[in-house]
């Protein structure tokens, strides 16, 4: 029997959760660490090993949460026909698309003007959303071989570009290629390519098989054990070869630590074939050992867990205002600064500002342990107010 709490699957929300509260670390070090406005964590030439993997585990976030999304939608069509859960994943796309678009973008920058619009982690998930609206009448065993195909496939394309600011260009960088583009005055960034993250969802629709009643508690951590083993082994096995997989390669670098970071370090926009193999590897053996798991910790984090979207969207404007005064109050510096012409990581208008990483690091802990009680009260009212349908949209 699959561990529930108000008929959901524990181990999912503790793994949602846990993800969540990782992210928001990525995003306090982009707002409050000094070295945020001056290189790139990942960059072996400057980096250090707390840096570098204060950044590179939240790799793990955006293709856990859009594989658990797509298991998510399969739990649901367990209680909704074909049709339904169509409807429903195409409106909770767009809807995601705005609340990127509109919302998110305003947390980021403060301003109204909306100079930069970010096409990043939201709006990929609600067009993946949408494309799962559409694969979900198709056969499950097709909807797999599809999903592989992109996976396994889409870095053949790694070399092919479309240069200029045109609308093919745009197109393209939507699909496989990172960059900014100039439509008036605005600046459209895309930050998250779809592909391969739009063939995530769809595979942890076909995962949400396992949580059926024919699979036993034994047999369904046996078969995540071995995806997550098989992905880790056959990750390190190409990674190995350096030929295919990531547009990245990794190198020999001054000692055997440093050349590790390098061999871990893999390509995320968009996500390589590496990449997603270590992420979604690490998210199927992390399913596989909580099973069972039942405790107050767990409870705590699934919280987070069941209101992703929620939480996703108070901690950036919580971090952006927590910047802001501390800009104001301990930099002398005018918190209008904060009204960025663009997002905290392309801007060079803060150098001087900024704390130490153990400093950030404890506003991270600061701010997930304060909006616990938060997203408690507001889970405590979803499962009270299950009738209510735009609780499922937030």
């Amino acid at each position: 029997m699959i561990t529930t709490i108000k008929n959901r699957i524990t181990s999912i929300d503790f793994l949602r959760g846990t993800i969540m509260i990782i992210m928001a670390l990525d995003h306090v070090r982009d707002y409050l660490y000094s070295g945020s406005f001056l290189f790139d964590p990942l960059d072996l030439a400057k980096t250090n090993g707390l840096l570098f993997f204060t950044r590179w585990i939240t790799h793990f976030c955006a293709p856990i949460f859009m594989l658990l999304a797509g298991t998510s939608a399969f739990l649901m069509s367990r209680k909704k026909t074909q049709k339904e859960l169509s409807v429903f994943l195409v409106k909770r796309g767009l809807w995601l698309v705005f609340l990127e678009l509109v919302v998110v973008n305003f947390g980021w920058n403060f301003n109204i003007a909306f100079p930069m619009l970010l096409f990043i982690t939201i709006w990929a998930l609600g067009i993946s959303m949408i494309v799962l609206a559409a694969l979900i009448h198709l056969p499950k065993k097709l909807i797999l071989v599809c999903c592989l195909v992109v996976i396994f496939g889409h870095n053949l394309f790694d070399g092919f570009h479309v240069n200029g600011n045109t609308l093919s260009a745009f197109g393209w960088a939507m699909l496989h290629d990172q960059r900014p583009f100039m439509w008036h005055n605005e600046i459209l960034l895309v930050g998250y390519p779809i592909i391969p993250l739009v063939a995530i969802m769809p595979l942890g629709y076909c995962l949400g098989q396992l949580y059926t009643p024919e699979y036993s508690v034994e047999k369904r951590k046996k078969t995540l054990f071995l995806l997550g083993a098989s992905s880790v082994v056959l990750f390190i096995v190409i990674r190995y070869i350096n030929v295919y997989g990531d547009p990245v390669k990794w190198s020999m670098q001054k000692d055997a630590f440093f050349t590790f970071l390098s061999f871990i370090k893999v390509n995320k926009y968009p996500p390589s074939l590496l990449y997603v193999l270590l992420t979604l590897g690490g998210a199927f053996l992390f399913l596989a050992f909580t099973e069972k798991v039942q405790n107050g910790f767990v409870k705590i984090v699934s919280v987070y867990g069941r209101v992703p979207m929620f939480y996703y969207i108070i901690h950036i404007y919580i971090i952006h205002l927590i910047a802001m005064v501390a800009s104001a109050f301990t930099q002398g510096q005018n918190w209008k600064i904060w009204i960025l012409d663009k997002p905290i990581w392309f801007t060079s208008d803060l150098k001087g500002y900024g704390f130490s990483l153990p400093v950030a690091y404890l506003v991270w802990v600061i701010i997930v342990v304060g909006l616990y009680p938060l997203c408690k009260r507001y889970d405590a009212y979803k499962q009270a107010h299950k009738e209510k349908w735009w609780l499922s949209y937030l």
